[in-house]
């Protein structure tokens, strides 16, 4: 291999200010790690992908990149150690050169990495870099105690690329020295005496760090896949089925306990089966039964969220999103409303939608007709989709 893209993923991302890691936090729809590994998969130049992750997160990045060509490697406590222990994960089919990006830089460029790969045929080490252009003061209690010549200062970004076996030889003598200070491989590479070049970098390409950091790419990235997609799409969906002999009925994929059951050929969930149809309709396709049909046994009792994710990958394969989902289920019993937020955000799982994105709502049928009886539960669905 020529190029390989080891993205640094396994730090706890606490200055975001939430206890879920900020790499796989959604914005606009999806984790950012996986706006960040789409940048590296997509790269006609990039040959492999490797992804350092945290222990404990094999499950979470597995949702995030199980249809991407990734490969997950466990890291460490700091920065440096999860760099080296990506890098020497790599030794058993090492690449000419190495690109070492930073998770949290979902925006990264094909051009950017272009730049740094040409850098790196005519140097060991390249980095992109912003020059300095702010006044730098030095305050170091709070006072200012000079100011800093930002002459020939430069900000620095990732990826940092390298050739192979001389940042990762670099690496294993600074972890033998007992090093462990480097906030970035080039700082690695310098100890070691590597030549690093600096291409340009992008003000684009930051690095989202803090919760204002995660709002603002998302304000970006809701508003370049709007502009990308300015096809507004409606689809509608329902659903009902029967009462039979059970202890539970499955809705939006959460079992409720209750006397009975739904009767269907798969687990019977209404609701769900009426939002597949609702995303369906708005690309013109055909109903569930089409796709998946009860005459077929290999979905008797298959779970519905099957039949959710094939509608939603379907309208990912066009370029488009789901902006939204609204669901309307109607029974007598049994009571939906403690149930909702379980629901809600059980699909917003699924769906990679943020939870004020998937409405759910109940209500009776005022004691008539079958559903006043008890006889059944009926849903109904919309769904607002855009598209290129």
């Amino acid at each position: 291999m020529t190029n390989t893209a080891l993205i640094l993923a396994a730090g706890s991302g606490s200055r975001a200010g939430s206890a879920l890691a900020k790499q796989y936090q959604l914005i606009a729809g999806k984790p950012l790690l996986r706006h960040t590994l789409e940048a590296f998969c997509r790269h006609p130049k990039v040959d492999a992908v490797r992804v350092v992750i945290a222990a404990g997160d094999e499950a979470r990045f597995k949702a995030v990149a199980s249809d991407l060509d990734t490969t997950p490697v466990i890291g460490g406590a700091t920065r440096q150690e999860s760099g080296r222990l990506g890098l020497e994960s790599l030794a058993g089919t090492p690449p000419r050169h190495v690109l070492i990006h930073d998770a949290a830089r979902p925006f990264v460029s094909a051009s950017l990495i272009d730049k740094v790969l040409a850098g790196l045929e005519r140097h060991q080490g390249a980095i992109p870099a912003m020059p300095v252009t702010e006044t730098l003061k030095r305050a170091p209690a709070g006072l200012i105690a000079g100011t800093v010549d930002r002459e020939g200062l430069w900000s620095a970004q990732t990826p940092q690329g390298f050739r192979y076996g001389s940042i990762c030889e670099a690496h294993s003598r600074a972890a033998a020295a007992g090093l462990a200070h480097f906030t970035d491989d080039a700082a690695v590479a310098e100890w070691a005496g590597i030549a690093v070049a600096v291409v340009e970098g992008e003000p684009a390409n930051v690095k989202v760090t803090t919760s204002d950091d995660l709002r603002a790419a998302e304000q970006r990235l809701t508003r370049d896949r709007l502009q990308h997609c300015p096809d507004i799409r409606v689809g509608q969906g329902y659903d009902v089925h029967a009462y039979e002999p059970g202890d539970r009925v499955v809705l939006c994929g959460i079992a409720i306990p209750h006397h009975a059951r739904l009767a269907g050929h798969s687990d019977a969930d209404a609701p769900m089966h009426a939002l597949t149809d609702a995303l369906l309709g708005s690309i013109g396709e055909s109903d569930i039964g089409t796709h998946f049909p009860p005459s077929e046994m290999q979905w008797k009792n298959a779970a519905s969220a099957i039949f959710l994710r094939h509608a939603a990958g379907l309208i990912e394969k066009r370029g488009g999103f789901i902006a939204n989902t609204d669901i309307t289920i109607i029974c007598e019993a049994p009571r939906i409303a403690p149930h909702i937020p379980t629901m809600r955000a059980n699909l917003s799982e699924i769906l990679k939608l943020s939870p004020d994105r998937v409405g759910i709502k109940a209500t009776t049928n005022e004691a008539l007709g079958f559903i006043g009886r008890g006889e059944g539960l009926a849903a109904f669905a919309t769904a607002t989709v855009r598209l290129p």
